[in-house]
């Protein structure tokens, strides 16, 4: 929605194909069309997949910019149909299937093998790739694959909370997706480690089989407040109201490069990080003094860190603000999203001059 409504803005006519079950809406100069939500991972990988190209060749749409690789399998037909298509890569496809628990072991790597060679040869014949970090962003390049990156960075006043409701408050929070290789086990354990009254905010949907009961036998549970899957308000009220927020994946090759944008929204929200001590992002956050790196596969690293921020609470404002001041200055969507506008201005140059007159 954020490329949307950026694109929007910029005088595109902006339409997004969702398979959510919410319904059509009209939203922020956004045209949101709902073709139904699906009733389980193949439904979606099949039927809702081919609604939503159905869906984006019935309204007309001259570019189709697709965010799931399950749509690539139509963007053969969409290039026929003279659709520029362009592929947003969120995550590294193969290093994400390699990291996919419901997949079995010995098939996770014949599966991302399968995948990087077909994503690379549909990419190949596409408009280009938009990546969410540089590092996707290479290992397209180096496949001869058209790509830029298009950092996934907040919006700098959307969760720019009031700092008052930190004052007296006792909590750290984990936003996102929750998942045992997103560290939450560790997160938890910690929590009995800790020498303060902390409580955790855990704001995200739980999907991993059998986490949920791992989660709540383990002694940590009685110290979380369950929050489930919440709005944009919801987070806003989340961080207003933490002390710190935590990120600490773990150490699997598709996270130690990546950006996770909740990392950036504590930043943005003032708000100390806890993060994973993975080299890139030990540059950001010791390199901008917003947070503590650790270790995410130990419990008592994550307290000691919990600890430190709980008790030393004009050290955690300054970090905070620190993180803030980075976002402003180089972390920020309004910044990044240049480069977005810019791509599609040049595309829809080349698709007027294209046209005979």
């Amino acid at each position: 929605m954020k490329q949307c409504r950026t694109l929007a803005t910029a005088g595109h006519d902006v339409s997004l194909v969702v398979a959510d079950g919410k319904g059509d809406e009209h939203l922020e100069g956004v045209h949101i069309i709902d073709v139904g939500a699906p009733s389980g991972r193949v439904h979606r990988c099949i039927i809702s997949a081919h609604r939503v190209v159905s869906t984006a060749i019935r309204i007309g749409a001259d570019v189709c910019h697709l965010h799931d690789p399950e749509l690539l399998t139509s963007a053969a037909r969409l290039r026929r149909l003279g659709k520029a298509v362009i592929y947003d890569a969120h995550e590294d496809l193969p290093e994400d299937i390699i990291g996919k628990t419901y997949i079995h072991a010995s098939l996770r790597r014949p599966l991302a093998a399968v995948a990087a060679r077909t994503q690379n040869r549909v990419c190949s014949k596409i408009e280009c790739v938009v990546a969410a970090t540089p590092h996707i962003q290479e290992k397209f390049l180096h496949a001869g694959i058209k790509t830029i990156a298009v950092r996934n960075y907040p919006i700098l006043d959307e969760l720019n909370p009031d700092g008052q409701r930190r004052a007296n408050s006792n909590t750290v929070c984990y936003v996102g997706g929750i998942a045992s290789n997103r560290g939450i086990q560790e997160i938890v354990a910690a929590l009995p480690l800790s020498t303060t009254d902390v409580r955790l905010a855990l704001a995200g949907s739980i999907n991993e089989r059998g986490l949920r009961a791992h989660l709540e036998a383990s002694p940590g549970w009685r110290y979380v407040d369950d929050l489930g899957f919440l709005s944009r308000d919801g987070v806003k009220d989340v961080l207003e109201r933490s002390v710190a927020g935590l990120v600490t994946l773990h150490p699997t090759t598709a996270f130690v490069d990546s950006l996770p944008i909740k990392m950036f929204e504590y930043m943005s929200a003032s708000l100390p990080v806890i993060a994973s001590n993975f080299p890139l992002w030990r540059q950001i956050i010791e390199g901008n003094n917003c947070g503590i790196c650790v270790d995410p596969t130990d419990p008592a690293s994550i307290a000691r860190a919990i600890d430190r921020l709980m008790t030393d609470r004009d050290l955690a404002q300054r970090l905070g603000e620190n993180g803030r001041r980075a976002v402003i200055a180089q972390y920020s969507w309004e910044a990044e999203s240049n480069q977005l506008i810019k791509f599609y201005q040049d595309i829809s140059q080349r698709r007027t001059s294209s046209v005979p007159h």
